[in-house]
């Protein structure tokens, strides 16, 4: 089988967003419809962060296998914007804003004793997906990243129109990702197409990204089974 030209190659990875990105899971569509409790959204916040937390670990283990330096350098900003440096909040401290603007503590987010045990799995098994798999693979993973802005800025939106509960600085994690996401796309983007030239290679980060839906969506179940109770 020859390999997929550019054009069809990004075509099939969009198609997979549009079909299985966590934008289509009913917790999803409740919280943008504005029918989530207080209980089901501090839920969603919780669990949520247990996944924040680990985005710059399975980026630290991408970078150590990306082939370029240049590469390494415009990946190593990934895991800045997370875990931030001095005089500079990264996404993990906005995240931790908006537990507190949901009424969380700091404590409660950061001890990790309530995380569900299902959304550990999911997590888990993405960061060891990172870690174990080639650099490509990995890469390919994050490109969910592609579906991402749109329903950011639809959740800024929608959060501020139906929680008035949750205070508008709760959302800067949100703000901040819109300028940082196109940065990222572009630079994933690249990578994958540009170093995938086989059908196999193909193949396997179009498999990597519908592994990462499920990710994704498995954390979403176990958010729903556990807080949307009847």
């Amino acid at each position: 089988m020859n390999a997929r030209s550019a054009e069809e190659f990004e075509s099939r990875l969009r198609a997979i967003g549009e079909q299985r990105y966590h934008h289509l899971h009913p917790f999803n569509e409740r919280m943008h419809a504005g029918t989530l409790s207080e209980e089901e959204f501090r839920g969603w916040v919780r669990n949520r962060f247990y996944y924040q937390v680990n985005l710059p670990v399975k980026d630290a283990f991408i970078l150590t296998k990306l082939p370029g330096r240049d590469d390494r350098r415009r990946w190593i900003q990934r895991i800045i914007d997370h875990d931030g440096r001095t005089g500079d909040e990264g996404g993990i401290e906005k995240w931790i804003r908006l537990g507190e603007a949901v009424g969380l503590t700091r404590q409660e987010l950061l001890d990790g004793e309530s995380v569900l045990p299902g959304v550990r799995f999911a997590v888990d098994a993405y960061v060891d997906f990172c870690r174990r798999r080639p650099w490509l693979e990995s890469v390919a993973s994050a490109l969910t990243e592609l579906f991402a802005p749109d329903l950011l800025s639809k959740r800024i939106s929608d959060v501020e129109r139906h929680y008035p509960w949750i205070a508008s600085e709760g959302l800067e994690y949100f703000r901040a990702r819109l300028t940082q996401q196109p940065k990222d796309i572009a630079h994933l983007l690249e990578l994958v197409i540009e170093n995938a030239t086989t059908a196999e290679q193909q193949d396997a980060c179009m498999r990597a990204l519908e592994f990462k839906c499920d990710v994704l969506w498995s954390l979403l179940d176990a958010v729903q089974l556990e807080y949307s109770k009847s």
